[in-house]
């Protein structure tokens, strides 16, 4: 875990990869745990820690994740992220071309058992997930896609991609047939735009290489 950002009110860090972003059955450590911990000692906090991610990020993804200090800011931000005013912008390697340089995703999604599904506007629990990408770099099997997200729903990159025929590159679970040398899937959140909670102050972050 790498520290961004600290204030009083929010805290910014970068996920490794093989970390999950909240305590999950199994895992022995966790990105909020460690957030937690980091600021026990940063701040000399003799009591228990307030830290709540305002997003998360799957455990084979990377990059940025915001979290809040405070319950003011909590709710401030997830009143943002209600409003989509909270930008956040992928990078990713995918298999194949994507259909045009610079385009527009339109789904209708439903969340199953930890994986989501592209379905027919027939589906009475389908949700519109919407993305924007552009493409970065063409290679002759892949390229480097940026992603602006307008939704945020369950798994939407991985799943939209997949639907185009162009899955994450190391993303088996949503036909992926190539591999990194690691668990990881090249999937990354670069960039965080937001208006601060508190102060209203306009703050953007980046970190824009995969691990």
């Amino acid at each position: 875990m790498e520290v961004i950002f600290c204030d009083n009110h929010i805290l910014v860090v970068s996920k490794p990869v093989g970390l999950s972003t909240q305590p999950h059955p199994g895992a022995s450590s966790n990105l909020t745990d460690q957030a937690k911990e980091w600021v026990k000692k940063k701040y000399d906090k003799p009591c228990k820690v307030f830290l709540e991610p305002i997003h998360r990020l799957d455990k084979p993804v990377s990059g940025l994740v915001l979290f809040a200090r405070t319950s003011k800011a909590l709710s401030r931000l997830q009143e943002l992220m209600r409003q989509r005013q909270i930008s956040k912008t992928y990078f990713a390697w995918v298999e194949g071309k994507p259909p045009q340089p610079k385009g527009t995703l339109e789904h209708l999604l439903v969340h199953d058992e930890h994986k989501a599904r592209v379905v027919t506007a027939s589906h009475p629990e389908g949700k519109l997930a919407r993305l924007h990408y552009t493409v970065v770099k063409q290679k002759e099997d892949s390229a480097l896609v940026e992603i602006d997200l307008e939704t945020g729903r369950y798994h939407q990159i991985r799943a939209q991609f997949s639907a185009i025929g162009c899955p994450v590159i190391g993303d088996s679970k949503y036909g992926s047939s190539l591999s990194p040398e690691d668990d990881r899937i090249l999937l990354h959140h670069g960039r965080l735009k937001f208006t601060h909670p508190v102060t209203k102050d306009p703050l953007s972050f980046e970190n824009l290489e995969f691990p």
